[in-house]
């Protein structure tokens, strides 16, 4: 993992606080770490950090309320929100709350490492290049530019991952892509082979709901990965 980053660490239970401290300053970063929503909110908005690794069962403030106010405010921080909620409703919220990625508790340290290299490398700008051109997905246009998908009357934002994904799907179109290959593609995850990960069903689940009547859509591929246009 590159080193030396500066990591908000949200987390009120302080064993699981010093922990990931332990661990954030044994891979040569310099971690912070704070016990409540509201000083997490403090610290995100006031100082400058590479990531913020995000408890969501925080005393006063919830972790989902943290990531709205500081997404609202710094839209391109990258933010990890931390959790024993593995339902898909709390894992589909966490994302509409602008988290970037999302893990479940217990994790193995090995995981959770991944995954915040996977985030530093794009939040330094290491990200897949975002197609240029909109593009036809099912009955949507997706504009890459704008962020967003269209048909008829209906509009929606994107995030830049979302149009990576469909971009992705798009080019493949009849073919399976694996969750391997997505977690490479779109998440930078290297190597994603040895990753246990809900990230790109709850991301898929999420598009889903945005492109209502895509036809054709996004099929699972039970126990190989999706495709579109089958």
């Amino acid at each position: 993992m590159a080193g030396g980053q500066a990591i908000l660490v949200v987390e009120d239970e302080r064993v699981i606080r010093d922990g990931l401290c332990d661990i954030l300053s044994f891979h040569g970063h310099q971690p912070l770490g704070v016990a409540s929503g509201e000083d997490g909110v403090r610290q995100a908005l006031t100082g400058r950090f590479s990531l913020i690794l995000l408890d969501v069962m925080l005393p006063g403030i919830s972790g989902f309320d943290v990531c709205r106010q500081v997404r609202e405010r710094r839209p391109q921080q990258a933010i990890v929100l931390l959790t024993a909620l593995g339902r898909e409703d709390d894992i589909l919220e966490g994302f509409r709350c602008g988290a970037d990625d999302y893990i479940t508790k217990p994790f193995s340290v090995a995981q959770l490492v991944a995954r915040i290299e996977a985030l530093l490398r794009r939040a330094g700008g290491a990200d897949p290049a975002i197609p240029t051109e909109p593009f036809r997905f099912g009955s949507w246009t997706v504009d890459p530019s704008a962020r967003a998908a269209s048909c008829r009357d209906a509009t929606h934002e994107l995030t830049s991952r979302e149009v990576l994904l469909l971009a992705l799907l798009h080019a493949e179109r009849g073919r399976i892509v694996s969750r391997r290959r997505l977690l490479a593609e779109v998440w930078g995850m290297q190597p994603a082979a040895e990753l246990q990960t809900r990230t790109v069903d709850m991301h898929i689940a999420k598009l889903r709901k945005k492109l209502v009547g895509a036809d054709p859509g996004i099929e699972t591929v039970r126990g190989e990965g999706y495709r579109y246009g089958g």
